[in-house]
């Protein structure tokens, strides 16, 4: 395969990472995307640093055999406790996901802005050295939103209850004064309605998929690797877990008939 013809590798423990494919597909329409949904094995929340490392490596492993250019891990908890180790293994480029402190900082007029993400995100080293960098130049306000993901991978996130839940977690940022609202996980980008519609015009939203997308981007162009086609890319999908149950669920999210494949690397 030609060179700057491989596809991109995109892997989450579930759902949440096609908010990255399909932000990727946004602004970079050309290339081919390969998505991997570890279904058997998740959540990773609730597993080991090793068996996430490990999980990890492995899917990888898979995306480099399947000839791919570049790998996005689409998880905060695999990015938190791999990404380290898996930039040392392999010189193909890696990017990993992390809530948009950055950018939320940037654009903020009251300096307050607040993070929704998951406990496990929040309570992470990583995630502290993040919030550290930027605590003088901005209040980061955080929020632990455990049964937002729950909504995305049960396909219940443009419900009254999605609406009733958002507001519940959203509310006590704006009172505190925050202007943006960061989406610190993958899973939220598919909450954004709801989001919106709690949030209206009292904040902006900053979204951790398309931040990953400008990322893959920039990688791209850095590498000289970004396809030259003059024709949309195909989208691939994979699971570990049942194919015909993921596929049912990944093309609500996705918005088309999808063929997805078993693999269990």
């Amino acid at each position: 395969m030609m060179h700057k013809q491989r596809p991109i590798g995109v892997f989450d423990s579930g759902l949440g990472g096609l908010s990255v494919c399909r932000a990727i597909q946004n602004i970079l329409p050309e290339e081919d995307i390969m998505y991997f949904a570890d279904l058997e094995f998740s959540p990773y929340g609730n597993k080991s640093i090793k068996a996430i490392s490990d999980r990890s490596e492995s899917i990888v492993n898979f995306f480099i055999d399947q000839d791919c250019k570049l790998i996005v891990v689409a998880c905060n908890t695999a990015t938190v406790n791999s990404i380290g180790m898996l930039r040392l293994k392999h010189s193909i480029p890696i990017i990993g996901v992390e809530p948009g402190i950055k950018p939320a900082a940037l654009v903020s007029k009251n300096r307050t802005i607040g993070v929704l993400a998951t406990e496990q995100t929040l309570k992470s080293n990583s995630f502290q050295q993040l919030k550290a960098r930027y605590s003088n130049a901005v209040r980061i306000e955080t929020m632990a939103c455990p049964n937002l993901v729950y909504l995305v991978e049960k396909l219940d996130h443009e419900s009254e209850v999605a609406i009733e839940t958002v507001e519940r977690y959203i509310r006590p940022l704006l009172s505190a004064g925050c202007d943006q609202i960061i989406l610190g996980c993958t899973h939220f980008s598919f909450l954004k309605s709801a989001i919106g519609k709690v949030i209206g015009n009292e904040a902006g939203i900053i979204d951790t998929a398309v931040a990953v997308s400008m990322e893959v981007k920039r990688k791209l162009d850095h590498f000289n690797i970004r396809s030259e086609n003059d024709f949309n890319g195909s989208a691939s999908f994979w699971t570990s877990g049942c194919s015909k149950r993921a596929a049912e669920s990944m093309q609500k999210l996705w918005g088309q008939e999808v063929d997805v494949s078993h693999v269990r690397p």
